[in-house]
């Protein structure tokens, strides 16, 4: 038995799956065929398009709009009024439309009101800073924010700043003074940190 909460407000098609435990709220939207995971929550006005993929303990804040094209894993927190696009020539009358894929790894953080460009993969446990525009990759443990979003530094799971404590030949050491983590960030993406 599927445990999960629709607001009589919502409108969830009759082949999306939906998982135990979610919540979906006041006038949200869930198209045809999407998936999506258990004890996620999908504020009021959300919209998830058709085919959209959603994974465990994700949290949708109010008005988010995730277009097809759009995969996001386990344990992510995308903010209010954060928008995927999932086309990048988009025409009214384009006869040649197709949908640019976009991947947001387990344990990442957007921002309100952000914007991300398609065809892009935001790494895990990356943080993206609110009224960003994400025009390319970001890797793992990324900060990036502004517009275009540059990358600013680094984070822990925990989502606070990771500070450098040495290198090796290919990493560069960092530590998390908040929960003690140590982590490795390649030496080529700790040098896209913007001066």
């Amino acid at each position: 038995m599927n445990k999960a909460y629709v607001h009589p407000s919502a409108i969830v098609d009759a082949t999306a799956v939906i998982g135990n435990g979610t919540k979906i709220w006041h006038f949200a939207h869930v198209r045809e065929n999407a998936r999506i995971g258990q004890e996620c929550v999908l504020g009021h006005s959300v919209y998830v398009g058709m085919g959209v993929n959603i994974g465990n303990h994700v949290k949708l804040e109010n008005r988010a709009t995730v277009y097809q094209g759009v995969t996001i894993e386990d344990n992510v927190f995308i903010g209010p009024h954060v928008t995927f696009t999932n086309d990048l020539y988009p025409r009214s009358l384009a006869a040649d439309w197709s949908v640019r894929p976009t991947l947001v790894k387990k344990g990442s953080s957007i921002g309100a009101g952000t914007i991300i460009i398609c065809a892009i993969t935001i790494g895990e446990y990356a943080m993206i800073g609110a009224g960003s525009t994400v025009t390319r990759d970001i890797p793992p443990h990324a900060l990036a924010y502004g517009n275009p979003a540059r990358i600013q530094g680094f984070v822990c799971q925990c989502g606070r700043r990771l500070t450098k404590a040495g290198e090796t030949q290919q990493d560069v050491l960092m530590n998390c003074s908040s929960c003690g983590k140590e982590h490795k960030i390649s030496k080529k993406n700790y040098a896209e940190i913007t001066k």
